[in-house]
């Protein structure tokens, strides 16, 4: 079972590692780091990259595409060879799947029209605009779409893909095995419980998190 990640500049680095790290541990996965060329691709931050090891052409016919957001998505929504590229690799997956803003790349290349998707909550409303709809859930699976929201939602993500892949008792010892046990320790990871004037504040300013 071919797991591939896509990398582009300005990725994410938890939209990516946090699948990787379930969906990498399943019996007979092998996951590939593919990205418009290989070597090292560069996160939002800066200071991180990791290593693609496989470029678009060669990656063909993954079981699992898992997209990635981050600010650099934006730039790539109008790059036809990446959408492309997106169309020819999942008209063979088992599962085309995005965490955060990845789903607004999966919706430039058609593949969400009049499906139900999420996003991160700050871009949750660009969806329409490429025929998807809405949906403020932490994960949605719609066919064999699974969208997720913003950033950390990759881990429920593939531990939901996992158990769906592998059943249930893998995906739980997935789980335990990376002790994925969140007790945070504010209630602010959502629009709906974090402070209104926080809020607020980030969408007056949303480059603070997504660029």
């Amino acid at each position: 079972m071919q797991i591939a990640v896509l990398l582009f500049d300005r990725f994410t680095a938890l939209d990516a590692v946090g699948p990787y790290e379930v969906l990498g541990r399943l019996p007979g996965a092998r996951t590939v780091f593919v990205a418009d060329r290989t070597g090292p691709v560069t996160t939002d931050m800066g200071s991180l990259a990791l290593a693609a090891t496989a470029t678009l052409d060669e990656v063909t016919r993954p079981d699992v595409l898992v997209v990635p957001g981050g600010p650099g998505q934006i730039a790539r929504m109008a790059d036809a060879r990446l959408l492309a590229w997106l169309r020819a690799v999942d008209a063979t997956t088992t599962w085309t799947t995005s965490v955060c803003t990845g789903s607004l790349l999966l919706a430039a290349a058609g593949l969400l029209d009049g499906r139900r998707a999420t996003s991160h909550w700050l871009a949750l409303d660009q969806l329409p605009a490429f025929g998807a709809l809405p949906t403020a859930e932490r994960v949605v699976v719609d066919g064999k779409y699974v969208t997720v929201a913003g950033v950390s939602a990759g881990v429920d993500m593939a531990l939901a893909l996992a158990g769906r892949i592998a059943g249930d008792t893998v995906a739980q010892t997935v789980q335990l095995g990376i002790e994925y046990d969140p007790r945070p320790p504010y209630s602010a990871g959502s629009p709906h419980t974090a402070p209104t004037p926080l809020v607020a504040a980030l969408r007056a300013n949303p480059e603070r998190v997504l660029a």
